[in-house]
This record gives C-alpha cells, structure tokens and sequence, in this order.
C-alpha cells in the first residue's frame, strides 16, 4: 500500500536549493551520502485540476501552504526571501509566489477550505 510521496526538484542550482528548503523553509533532512538531502516533509495533500492548455496536461505543481499566509511571508522575507507578486484571494484560498534558488517559484497558499 502507498505510504506516502515523494517530491523532487530539478535544480541547476542544488546546493543552494537544499541550503533554501532546509536554511529558510525549515524542513529537516537527513544526508544520505555526499550531501544528498533527504527533506522530511510535514502533511500534505494532492489536488488533480483540470487544464485547457496551460499548464498542458501532463504537468506537476508544487505548493506549500499554511495557517497565517501573512505572518509566513513576513517570516520567510526577514530570512531574504523574495515574492513574486501580492497576496490574493483565489477562491480557494489566498496565494502568493516565492522565488527559491534555481529558478524556481513555488505557490504559497493559506486554503480557506477545511483540513
């Protein structure tokens, strides 16, 4: 039986990117040789949306959410991150972009639904 999953970046920069996810995100890790982290993530969830072009079908997203979506981003700028645009309401909940080491931009989001 499935047990859980596994998540991965593709990174030109991947020392700075486990550097970001362990530094400034807070995820703990453990190495499992030659400075390969491992991130133990905390609870998730997967959505499946449906597409009409873009993103084409066949695409995978990454988000991470939280409780307090202002008091995070103000966290996480004190530690030097940069966001890509304004909090906004999305319906489902209030979103923002984050920029992480090798290019990426990652939704942050505090879902309005229930967990």
């Amino acid at each position: 039986m499935i047990k859980g999953v596994h998540t991965m970046f593709y990174s030109s920069e991947p020392e700075a990117l486990r550097a970001f996810l362990r530094d400034v995100i807070g995820f703990s890790s453990f190495d499992v040789g030659g400075g390969w982290l491992i991130f133990q993530l905390p609870e998730a969830d997967m959505g499946v949306h449906p597409t009409e072009g873009q993103p084409k079908s066949g695409s995978a997203d990454l988000s991470f959410y939280c409780d307090d979506i202002e008091a995070t981003r103000a966290e996480l700028e004190a530690k030097g991150v940069t966001f890509a645009d304004a909090i906004a309401d999305h319906g489902y909940g209030f979103v923002t972009h984050l920029h992480a080491p090798g290019g990426f931009q990652i939704q942050l989001y505090q879902p309005k639904y229930g967990r």
